[in-house]
C-alpha cells in the first residue's frame, strides 16, 4: 500500500520521509487559510531534499490557471497536482501535470466526470473539511466504481486506524494531521514511523 505524507512545511521533514521511504509528499500551496500553507519557494526547498523515489504533489484548492502554471514551472519538479474545490472541465484540459482529484462527501457525485478524463491520474477521497483530522463514513467509498486510476484514502487517518482503512483496499493512504506533533506545528518523526510501520504490516 502506497503512503502519502501531506502538509510538509519544514526542511527537516524531508529527512523523515526519506528515512521511512514513503511514496508521496504533499505540499499545500496558494491556500493561506491552511496552517500548512507554503510559499512556492519554501516548498521547493523541501522538495529538492527528497529522494527521487518520492513523488512530489502540489496540493491546491480551486486553483487559477496562473497558479497551475507556476506549479508546473517550479524547480520542485512536481509529479502531480492534487486539486480540491472547484475544477472546471475547461481548466482541467489545460493542466499539463497529472491530476489527483480530491473528493469529499459533498461532491462525490461528480466522480464520473473525472473517471472519463485521461488527465486525471487518480483520486483522493477525503473528509468534507480537508486537513481537519476528521474521518468520514468510509462506506461511501465502497459505492464508487474502481478503475485503473490511483485510489488514495484520506481524512483523519493515523497509526491507530490505518489498518481499518485498509479494509477498503485503497492503493494508498494519505495522512497529514495524524503524524503531527500534539503541542506544536510540524510533523512528528515518531508518529510517521508508527504510521508507516502499521501500513507495512497490512
Amino acid at each position: 500500500m502506497k503512503i502519502k505524507i501531506c502538509g510538509l512545511t519544514k526542511v527537516e521533514e524531508a529527512a523523515y520521509l526519506n528515512q521511512y521511504q514513503v511514496d508521496f509528499a504533499g505540499f499545500v500551496l496558494f491556500f493561506p487559510k491552511s496552517k500548512r500553507n507554503n510559499t512556492l519557494g519554501q516548498a521547493e526547498k523541501i522538495a529538492l531534499l527528497l529522494d527521487d523515489s518520492i513523488k512530489r504533489v502540489a496540493v491546491v484548492v480551486s486553483p487559477s490557471l496562473e497558479e497551475i502554471r507556476e506549479i508546473e514551472a517550479s524547480c520542485a519538479r512536481f509529479d502531480y497536482i492534487q486539486i480540491h474545490g472547484a475544477l472546471s472541465e475547461e481548466l482541467l484540459e489545460q493542466i499539463q501535470l497529472p491530476v489527483l482529484r480530491a473528493f469529499n462527501v459533498t461532491d462525490i457525485d461528480s466522480y464520473p466526470i473525472y473517471h472519463a478524463s485521461s488527465q486525471v491520474a487518480g483520486y483522493v477521497f477525503d473528509a468534507a473539511e480537508p486537513g481537519s483530522g476528521k474521518t468520514f463514513d468510509w462506506n461511501l467509498v465502497k459505492k464508487v466504481p474502481r478503475d485503473e486510476k490511483i485510489f488514495l484514502l484520506a481524512g483523519g487517518l493515523h497509526a491507530g486506524n490505518v489498518s481499518e482503512a485498509a479494509a477498503l483496499c485503497p492503493d494508498g493512504v494519505d495522512v497529514s494531521s495524524g503524524v503531527e506533533y500534539d503541542d506544536r506545528p510540524g510533523k512528528d518523526p515518531e508518529k510517521i514511523r508508527q504510521f508507516v510501520q502499521n501500513c507495512r504490516r497490512i
